[in-house]
């Protein structure tokens, strides 16, 4: 057992060999030992074993795995433990028992239990242990953050080279290092004085830790320590670091430009080597002094010093680029599918203050203005001067005119109509309705829209009969309850989403901390889909100890997640006005200075209030239902979610109020106190709205540290409040009577039975959630005794298991037929229609499924019966329609099909489409068709199916650079790793052009998504050979007809930068 004992406890990426894997069952059977052994997937294992084995396999290992997928991985060892024996008799001291076990064969961790308790839960990095990495901080890369607090979690010694350190930056990893440096790991920092980037409390909070010690350069002339390190040392052999550009701040290691390599002991031991000699070299140096708490104030003073001499940053200018960027577009193709595909020509674009709502609306009428010939009548409504001064200069700007439009506000008096930019209130006091005809504007833009509900603007909303109307707001609800959609048909265009946001840039990073909340709120009544606000007041405000418990709790939080009370400036969002009067009347006895302000609070109060707060006057106002709506303090740095919310749209609003940029704001810090809450309530919405991911992908988010956040952003749960959150996620997610709690609760509100749209949206409940927990909502009502039971049919068997599939239809054409065919079937068929009904048959009743339909007309048959089924059929695809964000396009194609181009098919759909008869034979991820083969081409064509990431795993540092977009219209493939240019596949696709071969792309991000369920490919349309090279397997970048839409191309750009 002498080679068990010997190895070190640790976190591993070991391949087990056979030897290994009975001494590791008998140290386990024995209990000396904890270890934890993974099975791994086919591309996964392609690495490990080639590792093991050296490269001189990898090509047969990977030509295994490519040929075979699903059941590679028993093939793959087959032959790696054929070569290991060819290896052994061929080379005498190999010995024997080299080959692998044969199943979980890398292990993961291994402890001794000797002396110990329990055992230590090892959560290891997503990125390899083995292999190297480099990080850019882009929007495909796992989060720096969140592998630094792994990496921190894993080793034994750590060491850090920095140049500055930021209590920002430092406070993203200081859970993981107070943990680390508690359990007895040793921790040494090096940095500097340099610039006074350094936070002075950020250096003294580390140096407080035990286990640590701190070495600072005072010497700025000299040193200007430029270097940026983190270096993890493990005893089992499995060190890395991350070297590169990023200091320990916020912008640096979150969402800077930045690059970062991870360079890992078993990939690349001669660059550790040297970077451990060379941060020993430089912590034996007399030029970085030993740092001891009683030398803070040294250190404040050499910080004031060097900030003395920092100059003043250049301010800039607001400013627009001519073409708009991806996240634009997107709004823009959305707007264009509203009008165009569905004749909707009123429309709402949603987007939080500074996104740049103004500068979509310009691209929108300069679309506009330029299809209909430079014959388009603008006008353009706000409520401020410095609103429509800054719109107008954006509209100069898209439009490349620097003499369009005309202001019509305060002492500015229009001349011409054509073009006007006016105040709301010279609308009214001038009563220009009654100078134009209804009919005179062909576009009217009306900025905070959310301000439209009011008396003031009901002149304008009705007199004037625009071609399109277009509706920015970034608070669609407000808190008078009166609705806005209604101006819209009930729908919402498009909306700039959090995340994407704050990726450009346009929004403040926040830095999100759940906290325990030691009042329980799980006994407070709910009613109406909201707990009962009196009694929550109670609660809060009540005259025992639970309230003043909490002020005091409140108080704790903000000092322990911010750097220095003194810069704070912080809104509270309470239940009541009594509410925000006892947090008030606490600050204030605590020596922290604070306002309560309300809905009813005078004007030239609630302006001294800002002035106050942004001047640091005061440190927080506590507010109800006063800045959800419209007001902004830039300035605000730190937002408190002090009263549970159940609507998301409320809590963005809130959230909102602090993500404006701001100099000198490097973040907002969140504070939300989590309490022990009703099963009704909604934890899951509310980090699915900050992380754009779905229910079931947030719960893995919470129990992984919430790895995938937004550039620059950060997620951080306290124990018990991430105890509170799972339980209340995993009481909704696996009991149905939630579901139909909903369900009764909206009837009883609506006072009639809810449609299945209505369902949806009251609840926000995504249909994928419900439909992949394999529901109908037919069964749910009847459940809940709001229609009459019927009886369970074959029927209704066949729709729970195939509704999450008709939740990826997006074609229009497609999905308008089968519409129909459920109200009638035509009595004759097209030859296009024949294939819909194809593609719908496959889509109920798969092969190899438990059910079967022998005629595709019978997949709608079958339902025409019970009513109820067909009702729900015919809304959700009415759900899907409504959905659709983008307009297809015809691929210009030398024969007929139903696929659109930029619409979502599965593999036997897609098949279905082409005329191939058994879609489901088909393995690999290509498929060549011919006349031969297929009943709809009429010349060869090579259909591509590309997976993204090819691994199981969400995040896979191996496979997510062989097929992805250059830019719009040009993507990189990778043929199957036998391919050689000689070969007659080779030759084929080479020869594309000359021998008149179609080439069909089809891709998607993944094997499955977030609910298990096969992922449906995008068709991207037709692609031309433009260039190749290499062999087994060859590179070819195609150039595609259609260009990829702003929605795909984020998730088609592998590198994450477009």
């Amino acid at each position: 057992m002498a080679d068990i004992i010997d190895l070190k406890d640790g976190v591993y990426e070991k391949v087990i060999s056979r030897d290994f894997d009975k001494k590791l069952t008998k140290a386990l059977a024995d209990k000396e030992i904890w270890a934890d052994r993974e099975d791994v997937d086919a591309q996964e294992a392609v690495g490990y074993l080639s590792s093991y084995l050296e490269k001189l396999i990898r090509l047969c290992l990977k030509d295994i795995a490519d040929e075979n997928q699903d059941h590679c991985v028993k093939d793959e060892l087959a032959l790696t433990n054929e070569l290991v024996e060819k290896l052994a008799s061929r080379i005498a001291n190999l010995g024997d028992g080299h080959d692998v076990t044969a199943e979980q064969f890398i292990l993961k961790s291994l402890e001794h239990r000797a002396n110990k308790i329990a055992r230590k839960k090892w959560e290891v990095p997503a990125t390899s242990l083995v292999n190297s990495f480099l990080f850019t901080n882009s929007r495909n890369d796992v989060s720096m953050i969140h592998e630094l607090n792994r990496e921190i979690m894993t080793c034994d010694r750590m060491d850090m080279l920095i140049s500055f350190i930021r209590f920002s930056g430092l406070s993203l990893i200081l859970p993981c290092l107070r943990q680390f440096t508690a359990g007895g790991g040793h921790l040494r920092v090096v940095t500097t004085t340099y610039m006074g980037a350094t936070d002075p409390k950020a250096v003294k909070v580390l140096s407080e830790l035990p286990n640590t010690e701190v070495r600072i350069s005072y010497n700025v002339k000299e040193t200007r320590l430029h270097a940026k390190s983190y270096m993890f040392y493990r005893d089992s052999g499995f060190s890395t670091a991350y070297v590169g550009s990023s200091n320990l701040s916020r912008a640096a290691i979150a969402d800077g430009m930045e690059w970062n390599m991870k360079v890992t002991e078993q990939d690349l031991p001669g660059i550790i080597a040297k970077m451990k000699a060379t941060f020993d070299t430089y912590w034996h140096s007399d030029e970085f002094q030993p740092f001891q708490v009683s030398d803070f104030d040294k250190l404040s003073r050499a910080i004031d010093r060097e900030r003395g001499r920092k100059e003043e940053g250049s301010d800039t200018t607001y400013s627009f680029d001519i073409e708009p960027y991806p996240y634009q577009q997107a709004v823009l193709d959305a707007l264009r599918t509203e009008r165009l595909g569905k004749g909707r020509w009123h429309n709402l674009v949603v987007a939080a203050t500074g996104t740049g709502k103004t500068a979509i609306s310009a691209f929108d009428y300069r679309n506009f203005y330029q299809s209909r010939k430079g014959k388009a009548r603008l006008l353009f409504i706000a409520h401020r001067e410095e609103i429509l001064k800054q719109s107008i200069s954006c509209f100069r700007q898209v439009m490349k005119d620097p003499n369009f439009g005309q202001l019509a506000v305060g002492n500015y008096h229009a001349a011409r109509s054509e073009h006007l930019f006016m105040s709301i209130q010279t609308f009214n006091s001038q009563k220009f309705w009654e100078k134009m005809d209804p009919f005179y504007y062909d576009m009217i833009i009306v900025d905070e829209f959310h301000h439209a509900a009011a008396k003031g603007y009901q002149k304008l909303l009705t007199w004037f009969h625009p071609k399109i109307l277009l509706g920015l707001t970034a608070t669609p609800e407000r808190m008078d309850g009166k609705s806005i959609l209604n101006y819209f048909g009930g729908h919402m265009a498009a909306e700039i989403r959090l995340p994407d946001a704050i990726e450009r840039r346009l929004l403040c990073p926040f830095h999100y901390f759940g906290i325990d909340d030691p009042v329980s709120l799980s006994n407070i009544k709910w009613t109406g889909g909201h707990y009962d606000i009196e009694e929550l007041e109670n609660v809060y405000t009540g005259e025992g100890a639970l309230a003043s418990q909490r002020a005091r709790a409140i108080i704790q939080a903000l000092e322990r997640y911010t750097a220095d009370m003194r810069d704070v400036k912080a809104l509270g969002f309470c239940v009541s006005k009594k509410h925000a009067h006892f947090m008030a009347d606490y600050f204030n006895r605590q020596g922290i200075k604070a306002l309560a302000l309300d809905a009813d609070s005078p004007k030239d109060v609630r302006n001294a209030a800002r002035q106050k707060l942004e001047s640091g006057d005061i440190t927080i106002i506590f507010v109800v239902d006063l800045f959800n709506e419209g007001v902004d303090i830039p300035a605000v740095n730190t937002v408190l979610f002090l009263r549970p919310t159940n609507s998301m749209t409320i809590f963005l609003q809130q959230l909102g109020r602090g993500l404006r940029l701001f100099p000198e704001k490097d973040c907002l810090t969140v504070l939300d106190f989590v309490a022990q809450a009703n099963r009704r309530y909604d934890f899951a919405s509310r980090y699915a709205s900050l992380l754009g991911k779905s229910h079931v992908v947030i719960k893995k988010e919470i129990q992984d540290g919430f790895p995938h956040v937004p550039k620059g952003c950060s997620i951080q749960l306290e124990e018990i409040a991430a105890r509170h959150v799972l339980e209340n996620i995993n009481s909704r997610l696996r009991k149905n009577e939630f579901y139909m709690d909903m369900v009764k609760e909206l009837a009883s509100a609506t006072g009639h039975i809810p449609t299945l749209e209505e369902f949806f949206k009251a609840t926000a409940i995504h249909p994928h959630t419900f439909y992949n927990e394999k529901h109908t909502f037919a069964r749910l009502l009847a459940d809940a005794g709001l229609i009459p039971d019927f009886p369970v049919t074959e029927e209704e068997e066949v729709l729970r298991k195939a509704l999450p599939r008709v939740l990826s239809m997006d074609s229009p054409k497609w999905i308008s037929f089968m519409e129909k065919c459920y109200e009638t079937m035509p009595p004759a068929l097209t030859e296009m229609e024949k294939k819909y009904l194809r593609m719908w048959q496959l889509t109920l009743y798969p092969e190899g499924g438990k059910w079967t339909c022998p005629a595709p007309e019978d997949a709608v048959r079958r339902f025409r019966g019970q009513h109820e089924l067909t009702d729900e059929i015919k809304a959700l695809l009415r759900w899907q329609y409504d959905s659709i964000d983008i307009i297809p396009e015809k691929p210009d194609l030398p024969y007929q099909t139903p696929l659109e181009v930029y619409c979502n098919y599965s593999r036997d759909q897609l098949f279905a489409a082409l005329g191939f008869a058994k879609p489901g034979s088909i393995r690999e991820g290509v498929k060549y068709l011919t006349p031969e083969n297929s009943d709809v081409v009429t010349a060869p064509t090579d259909v591509f199916l590309v997976t993204l990431n090819k691994s199981e795993k969400e995040f896979s540092d191996t496979t997510l650079y062989e097929d992805y977009s250059i830019d719009r219209q040009t993507f990189h493939w990778q043929s199957q790793s036998t391919t050689t240019p000689e070969s007659k596949t080779g030759q084929r696709y080479i020869h594309q052009r000359d021998n008149g071969t179609t080439v069909l792309l089809f891709v998607r991000s993944a094997k499955q998504d977030a609910y298990k369920s096969s992922m449906a490919y995008t068709f991207l349309g037709p692609a031309h050979l433009m260039r190749w090279e290499g062999s087994q397997p060859m590179t070819i970048i195609y150039h595609l007809d259609n260009p990829i839409p702003a929605k795909y191309i984020t998730k088609t750009d592998s590198a994450g930068v477009l």
